[in-house]
């Protein structure tokens, strides 16, 4: 069975959607349909999820997941979701209907948000990655499929020394772990 390396399920920064810090939210929807156009890797059919925000110096600062894109869409849910701790907790469709009414969100039509969203720039909607968000190229699969249990995520930055050089998806690393399943012999 072939050794898997982050480095071979590793999506070069170059391949990934990006966009200035300066960018607005619709530069970064734009940049992320524009990289699924080209993107074409041997490990996954899946196209990105996600869009990395660079500073001046072409460093990561951020991402911008397709969750944030839409929390975008309405800004009261920073003001619900701030502070709340409601992350992971299920709540009922009654619940969440009545969110809906109580706060009033989606008040405006739907294109009118959109517009005044894409008006935004993306450092107000970027997650900035935390330590337990980014890996070391020589790091074993072993440690990229602990972090990615342990902590939720849909990708990892990959370092090369204090540089990311690229990003490592969820979706990638499950392909991955399946091929090798099916690779072995069962008794």
């Amino acid at each position: 069975m072939e050794i898997i390396k982050v480095a071979d399920l590793t999506v070069p920064l170059s391949e990934y959607a990006t966009v200035k810090d300066d960018a607005s939210l619709y530069d970064a929807v734009m940049a992320l349909e524009k990289a699924q156009e080209k993107y074409t890797y041997k490990h996954s059919e899946y196209r990105h999820r996600a869009i990395l925000v660079l500073d001046q110096k072409g460093k990561v600062v951020g991402k911008i997941s397709q969750i944030d894109v839409l929390r975008g869409l309405e800004p009261k849910y920073k003001e619900i979701l701030e502070g709340r701790g409601f992350r992971g907790v299920g709540f009922s469709k009654k619940f969440l209907k009545s969110m809906l009414k109580d706060y009033v969100l989606f008040d405006s039509p739907l294109h009118d948000i959109c517009r005044k969203a894409s008006d935004q720039p993306v450092t107000k909607f970027m997650e900035t990655p935390s330590e337990g968000e980014i890996i070391a190229e020589t790091a074993s699969l072993d440690e990229v499929i602990h972090q990615f249990v342990i902590g939720h995520h849909q990708s990892l930055l990959v370092t090369r020394g204090e540089d990311v050089i690229g990003i490592i998806r969820l979706t990638d690393v499950f392909t991955a772990v399946f091929h090798m399943m099916k690779e072995c012999k069962l008794p």
